[in-house]
């Protein structure tokens, strides 16, 4: 399919109608709508009814489905000169802000953006999405709102279905539903995370180029997590913070801290309720050590369930792995150790941290339990190293490959 082949010729601003040809679609006046030009080579076409369409957030994503009236597929929209796209339209005014085409490419169906202004449409761009089919007329794609500058704002949509057809023809397209449908999208607040894979992590895959910053023994004053979140959003990158339960009431009232590592895109973790041998205790009391945890966190955080701990002092059992796991949660321990709770100096803690850092390396340091002056100070110095080595920074979660959950 021919991206040409959907022009906008884009007028004055209407709050009225979208003129589609004689079609009303928003409020955002087009000229014409042509799918190609009438006097084109090629054999006329009808665009494909559509039947019913939907477009819902889920998690982070948008999913928009559409079932058509006949057979179809992504290469047929290319050899028949057909069309299905996606109009986002603006809440306040119905205009349309872009256009989203399934298109068939090399090797298998896209999905093409194109932003629309009253200057225009953009060029188009193939975008990230999953594009399946639905039997034989039903199709569903999921893409990030992200993707076409939307950072979930609530947006109106229509499906527009056109054809190649003759110059006199009153049917080149077709539009679904009649009036723009409203999408109402919210910022995903991520609630937790899914244990999966080994109990029991020293480290991520050799073969992947990035690594995992984690500080443990927080919440706490001297300094306060904010300044650790301060170098991680100045140089956008991320961390795993592991929280002892009881320090998070008198540390962090409220859960600020908490939730702005969240919505960072930080991970946070259990690391036991006040910072015992957990390994030690009896059974009873390791279950009360974590899941006091569990509610600790989940309260400051306002719904966040943690599915990743690490042992105080790095002392596991097999029968603690297990009974962690029991409660959904990864053990995770590590494989670079600068001991900054040791106070050697801004120097010492950088150097150790360069000097052995690998692909999928889990580096441990502290944000509480102590004075972290020490550990603030070498933390920007560590990330603007590192990635200069190409290091990539992610989340334990992430290097994992642990599934999100999103409401």
């Amino acid at each position: 399919m021919k991206l040409a082949a959907v022009a906008f010729a884009v007028g004055a601003l209407a709050v009225g109608a979208l003129a589609v040809g004689a079609l009303a679609v928003g409020a955002l006046a087009v000229g014409a709508l042509a799918v190609e030009d009438a006097g084109a080579r090629g054999p006329a076409s009808t665009p494909f009814p559509v039947d019913s369409a939907s477009l819902v957030q889920q998690a982070q994503q948008l999913v928009w489905k559409a079932e058509l009236g006949s057979p179809f597929s992504a290469a047929s929209l290319k050899q028949q000169r057909r069309s299905l796209c996606l109009l986002v339209e603006r809440v306040h005014n119905g205009s349309v802000s872009g256009v989203l085409c399934v298109d068939q490419g090399r090797r298998k169906p896209e999905l093409t953006y194109q932003h629309v202004t009253r200057r225009g449409r953009g060029p188009g761009q193939t975008i990230s999405a999953s594009i399946s089919r639905d039997g034989g007329s039903g199709i569903t794609v999921r893409f990030d709102p992200n993707d076409i500058g939307n950072s979930y704002t609530s947006i109106r949509w229509q499906v527009l279905s056109t054809s190649r057809c003759h110059a006199t023809s009153k049917d080149c397209k077709a539009v679904f539903p009649a009036r723009p449908a409203l999408a109402k999208l919210h910022v995903p607040q991520v609630v937790g995370c899914e244990a999966s894979g080994s109990s029991l992590v020293y480290g991520g895959s050799t073969k992947v180029h990035d690594i995992a910053l984690t500080f443990d023994d927080g919440p706490w004053d001297t300094p306060p997590a904010s300044a650790f979140l301060d170098v991680l959003e100045r140089e956008h990158a991320v961390g795993t913070f592991f929280e002892i339960g009881r320090q998070i009431a008198p540390y962090d009232p409220g859960g600020k801290f908490e939730r702005r590592m969240l919505a960072d895109g930080d991970m946070i973790g259990d690391h036991s309720w006040s910072h015992p041998d957990v390994a030690a205790l009896p059974v009873g009391q390791q279950r009360f050590q974590l899941v006091q945890a569990i509610d600790a966190i989940r309260k400051a955080t306002g719904g966040f369930t943690p599915c990743l701990w690490r042992p105080p002092y790095g002392d596991i059992s097999p029968e603690l792995v297990s009974l962690a796991r029991s409660l959904g949660l990864v053990t995770i321990m590590w494989d670079v150790d600068p001991r900054d709770w040791s106070l050697p100096g801004v120097n010492a803690i950088y150097d150790n941290v360069v000097a052995n850092a690998h692909n999928g390396a889990i580096v441990i340091q502290h944000f509480g339990g102590g004075p972290r002056y020490q550990t603030v100070a070498a933390l920007p110095r560590e990330i603007e190293t590192l990635r200069a080595r190409g290091y990539k920074f992610v989340t334990v979660a992430q290097m994992l490959g642990l599934r999100l959950i999103y409401k």
